[in-house]
């Protein structure tokens, strides 16, 4: 299902979770909702030396992860910091809470508008994206993102408007762009994830 070409720093983790309804009728519970402000309890915890990490993966094919092209997983510890990290959905919920507390940036990409075969791969001159409503654009070159048959779609900055989860999602993807600096830290992460989708009553498939 996803083919990774060869990196020398990229730790990924990669799983399906099928939900037992469209997330549109799943609203984040208040334990969930509880994850993403400051000061919650987690068995993660990300400090400088993980972004220092998450930095240097995204720099290995030239891109540059700083002000408005820095990792996603930046920008929610700024937005759990000053409370406007709020819910979207209970998928997009787990997801922010574990990139929270992690410090790993994590994608999540609706399977049903997404189209196989996935691949991930380092962007090239040319790629670039719509990441929000609004129509705003990003330059993918260099960076690492999961492609589809339509293109790139997901990466560790921010994901594709196309692919993104909405109330209809029931079936979703997910990658978590580890890195082979923070030993076993991906796994960890994934472990406490898988926790937190299950407990939501979803279905994880790790994907090889």
């Amino acid at each position: 299902m996803l083919t990774v070409d060869p990196h020398p720093l990229l730790d990924l983790i990669a799983f399906t979770s099928s939900f037992p309804a469209p997330l549109g009728d799943l609203p984040a519970p208040e334990w969930l909702q509880a994850l993403l402000k400051p000061g919650a309890t987690a068995p993660l915890q990300s400090d400088d030396a993980v972004r220092g990490a998450v930095r240097d993966l995204l720099r290995h094919g030239g891109y540059k992860p700083t002000g408005r092209g820095k990792p996603a997983s930046e920008y929610l510890v700024r937005a759990s910091g000053d409370g406007t990290l709020g819910t979207i959905n209970a998928a997009v919920d787990a997801c922010n809470a574990v990139s929270l507390h992690s410090g790993l940036p994590i994608s999540v990409v609706d399977l049903d508008k997404a189209q196989a075969p996935f691949r991930v791969s380092t962007a090239i001159q040319g790629d670039r994206y719509v990441f929000n409503a609004s129509g705003q654009t990003i330059d993918l070159e260099g960076l690492l993102c999961l492609f589809d048959a339509q293109g790139p779609c997901a990466n560790a900055v921010k994901d594709a408007q196309r692919t993104k989860t909405d109330a209809t999602t029931r079936r979703t993807l997910t990658l978590l762009w580890g890195t082979k600096e923070l030993k076993g830290h991906t796994e960890r992460a994934f472990t406490w994830y898988r926790e937190l989708l299950e407990r939501l009553g979803a279905t994880v498939e790790p994907v090889r």
